[in-house]
C-alpha cells in the first residue's frame, strides 16, 4: 500500500502533465497503482476493509478466555476453528481482550529532603569460600541520589531497624517522606495511600522524625530511585568479589558507598555528595541519643551453664544455674543480665550455627564447683521434715532403683502428703525388709492411710 507521501507526490506530478508511465518510472511504483490514486483524487490512503477471520467467533473467544484464566495458548487449543496463534492474537489486541494499553510513564520531581526510597532484594555473595544468600537492604535519598546498603542473612523488623539507624548515621538525618513498598515488615494492613505501618515501626519513625508511605501495588515507577541499584550493586560491589565474614561485607559495602556517591553521574549531570550538600540542611536531624536497636528475649539458664539464642548458646556464670534471665540482642552484642547489677556480654555470632561460646571465668575453678558428696536440697529438706528417715535415706541413695533427684523428690512428697504415722511405719517396715522401691512404699502407705483413717460403720439392718 502506497503511503500519503507517495499519493501525494503522484497526484502533484498528475497536474504537471506528467503521463502514469513517467511517474511509475520516477516513484519506482506500478503504472497501476498509480492509476488507481489518479481515480480517486485524494491523497488519504483509504481504510482497509476486509473480515476478520476471528469475528464469528468473538463471544467463544470471551468466554474461553475468562474459563482459561487469560492463557491465549489454551483458548486456541480450545477453540478449534480455523484460525491461527498470531490471528488470534492480533484480534485480541486490537480488541482489547486481555490487553490494556500502555500508559506513558512520567516523571517525579522531589524537593531536597523530601523522600527517600527504601527496599530490599536478594542476591548471592561468596563468603567464606562458599556461595549463600543475602537479603540487601538499600537507602536511596530521591533529590541528590546518594546511595547506602548493607546486607543481612534475614531481613525482620529488628534488622529494619538495625538497617535504618545505620542509614540515618550515614546520611547524618532523615527525610520527612520514607516510601517503602507493602513488606509485612512495616505494613500492618492496607496498601498504597491506605498502608497502615505496624504501630512498633511507627514510633520507630516518629522518634527519628519522619513517615512510612507505601506506593501502590504495580506502581513500579513510584520505587524506581532506589530499585535501579540494585543491579548495578550485584553487577559491580559484588561481581569477582568475595569476603571473609558479615563484618568485612557490610564495611567493604560502606566504603563502596563512599566511592560512588562520590562519581560523577552522567543522568544526573553532577556528583550526588555535590547534589547532598545541598539536601543535607533540609533534612530531619538525628535526635540527640540515638538508642541501640535491641531484641528482648528471656531465658532459663541450662544445667550446663548456657543460655541458648538462635541455636547458639552463650556462656553464663555458672552460679546462673536454673535462674531466669534477660537477653538483649543488639547489632553486634549479646548482653544477658541476671537481676538488676549482674550481666555478661557476648559478641554476636550472625549466623545461627549451633555453636557453643564460653568464657573462661564462667567455669568454676578446679575445686570450687559444686561436690557430689554434698547433700541435695531435697536430702536437707528431708532430715528437717522427718529426720527419723535419715538412715532409709543413705540406703535409698546406695540401692535405689530411680535417679537419685527424683528419688529424693517423690519421697519427700509423700512425708508432705501423707500422715506422718503412717509413712513412718511404712518406711520402717520398707527398711527391715529392704525394700527401696518408692512406688512400693507408697502403695504400702496407702494401705495404712485406708485403713486407719477410713473406717466405714455398718448399721444392723
Amino acid at each position: 500500500m502506497l503511503s500519503q507521501n507517495q499519493r501525494t507526490a503522484i497526484l502533484e506530478l498528475h497536474r504537471k502533465k506528467m503521463g502514469s508511465r513517467q511517474i511509475a518510472r520516477a516513484l519506482e511504483v506500478s503504472r497501476a497503482a498509480v492509476k488507481k490514486v489518479i481515480r480517486s483524487e485524494s491523497s488519504v490512503p483509504p481504510p482497509v476493509v476486509r473480515p476478520e477471520k476471528a469475528e464469528p467467533h468473538r463471544q467463544e473467544i470471551l468466554e474461553l478466555y475468562a474459563s482459561c484464566k487469560g492463557n491465549l495458548v489454551r483458548v486456541h487449543e480450545e477453540l478449534g476453528a480455523d484460525i491461527s496463534y498470531p490471528a488470534l492474537t492480533s484480534f485480541c489486541r486490537r480488541h482489547g481482550i486481555g490487553y490494556k494499553p500502555a500508559l506513558p510513564a512520567g516523571q517525579y520531581h522531589f524537593e531536597p529532603g523530601e523522600e527517600s526510597q527504601t527496599d530490599t532484594s536478594p542476591h548471592k555473595v561468596k563468603m567464606a569460600g562458599r556461595l549463600r544468600p543475602v537479603q540487601t537492604a538499600s537507602d536511596v535519598l530521591c533529590y541528590s541520589h546518594m546511595l547506602f546498603f548493607q546486607f543481612y542473612p534475614t531481613f525482620q523488623r529488628f534488622d529494619c531497624k538495625v538497617f535504618l539507624t545505620e542509614s540515618a548515621k550515614y546520611y547524618g538525618g532523615n527525610c520527612k517522606r520514607k516510601m517503602i513498598d507493602n513488606t509485612h515488615v512495616v505494613v500492618l494492613r492496607g496498601t498504597g495511600a491506605e498502608m497502615v505501618p505496624v504501630p512498633e515501626m511507627a514510633a520507630f519513625a516518629e522518634r527519628y522524625g519522619f513517615e512510612f508511605h507505601a506506593h501502590e501495588i504495580g506502581d513500579a515507577n513510584r520505587s524506581g530511585r532506589v530499585e535501579r541499584p540494585f543491579d548495578f550493586i550485584e553487577n559491580n560491589f559484588l561481581a569477582g568479589r568475595e569476603f571473609s565474614d558479615w563484618n568485612d561485607l557490610n564495611q567493604r559495602a560502606r566504603e563502596w558507598c563512599d566511592k560512588v556517591n562520590s562519581t560523577y553521574k552522567k543522568h544526573l549531570r553532577a556528583v550526588p555528595r555535590e547534589l547532598f550538600a545541598v539536601e543535607r540542611p533540609c533534612m530531619k536531624p538525628l535526635p540527640v541519643w540515638v538508642p541501640e536497636v535491641y531484641r528482648l528475649h528471656h531465658r532459663i539458664v541450662d544445667v550446663e551453664g548456657y543460655v541458648a539464642l538462635h541455636t547458639n548458646r552463650y556462656s553464663v556464670p555458672w552460679t546462673w544455674i536454673g535462674r531466669q534471665v534477660e537477653v538483649r540482642e543488639t547489632k553486634d552484642r549479646i548482653e544477658i543480665q541476671c537481676g538488676i547489677r549482674q550481666s555478661v556480654c557476648h559478641e554476636r555470632l550472625i549466623d545461627p550455627l549451633g555453636k557453643r561460646i564460653t568464657l573462661p571465668e564462667h567455669r568454676p575453678a578446679r575445686g570450687q564447683g559444686i561436690k557430689r558428696t554434698d547433700p541435695r536440697p531435697e536430702e536437707k529438706t528431708l532430715a528437717q521434715v522427718v529426720p527419723e528417715v535419715s538412715d532409709y535415706v543413705a540406703e535409698l541413695k546406695k540401692r535405689g532403683r530411680k535417679a537419685i533427684t527424683l528419688a529424693l523428690r517423690q519421697l519427700l512428697r509423700m512425708a508432705r502428703e501423707y500422715p506422718r504415722d503412717a509413712f513412718l511405719s511404712a518406711v520402717g517396715e520398707a527398711a527391715h525388709y529392704g525394700l527401696y522401691d518408692l512406688d512400693r512404699l507408697e502403695r504400702m502407705i496407702l494401705r495404712r492411710v485406708a485403713s486407719e483413717y477410713f473406717q466405714l460403720g455398718f448399721k444392723d439392718e
